[in-house]
């Protein structure tokens, strides 16, 4: 007769697999987690989002999580978002984000949207615009413009295609952004324009202008114009 393996072994050896030195190993039992979906290994999961070094064993960890009931795992995923460490709000958010239960959203605050690591905001902006109610998109795209010229090319990608996912109700900031006196702030929201309007359309060429005017300055950009 077949040993029947006690249950709080199974999750022991889940979770040293979960931390091996080798990240196939570690994949492989992320892999596992959501294939035999256990409520007990919830704590074990989230845990293990907040210091996994790999991105790809980080998503598998999320898939995991997404085949659990979400009325164990979204309050567990949202004190996550008051933790000290930027990975683990960050992967909490890309997690409820995938999870898609909008009763999630007023936890997504102003201070995660603002959250001074670059990761964490991305996150929270790609969250916010999943779980926004239909009344709240205004708010939330005045929040996300007030942050035009942020960061590096993929940070400022990130916050347009956050905007660009909101729809319509983004044109009113986009014309603000655009009549800025800040050359970087009012490139990205031109650029964010276009997005709009063509989701295939280039990004760069209004953020090299804003650099070019910074580096010139905006009176000698004009005396160069044609």
């Amino acid at each position: 007769m077949q040993e029947v393996v006690p249950i709080n072994s199974a999750h022991r050896r889940l979770l040293d697999a979960l931390g091996a030195a080798n990240s196939s190993t570690r994949l492989q039992a992320a892999l596992a987690a959501g294939t035999h979906p256990d409520t007990g290994l919830v704590e074990t999961l989230v845990t293990r989002c907040a210091i996994e070094p790999d991105f790809f064993v980080r998503d598998m960890l999320t898939w995991a999580l997404t085949r659990l009931p979400p009325e164990l795992t979204v309050p567990r995923l949202l004190a996550e978002l008051r933790s000290e460490r930027a990975q683990a709000r960050s992967q909490a958010l890309h997690t409820l984000s995938k999870i898609g239960d909008r009763s999630a959203w007023p936890a997504i605050t102003r201070s995660l949207l603002h959250d001074a690591d670059d990761e964490v905001a991305r996150s929270a902006w790609r969250a916010a615009v999943v779980l926004v109610p239909p009344g709240e998109k205004q708010g939330l795209a005045a929040e996300l413009a007030a942050q035009f010229g942020r960061g590096d090319r993929n940070v400022r990608l990130s916050l347009s295609r956050a905007l660009v996912a909101l729809g319509d109700v983004i044109e009113s900031v986009l014309e603000r952004g655009s009549a800025s006196d800040d050359p970087t702030v009012r490139a990205h929201a031109r650029a964010t324009q276009r997005l709009l309007r063509d989701p295939d359309a280039g990004f760069d060429p209004d953020i090299d202008e804003a650099k070019r005017i910074a580096a010139l300055g905006p009176e000698r950009v004009e005396g160069t114009a044609c």
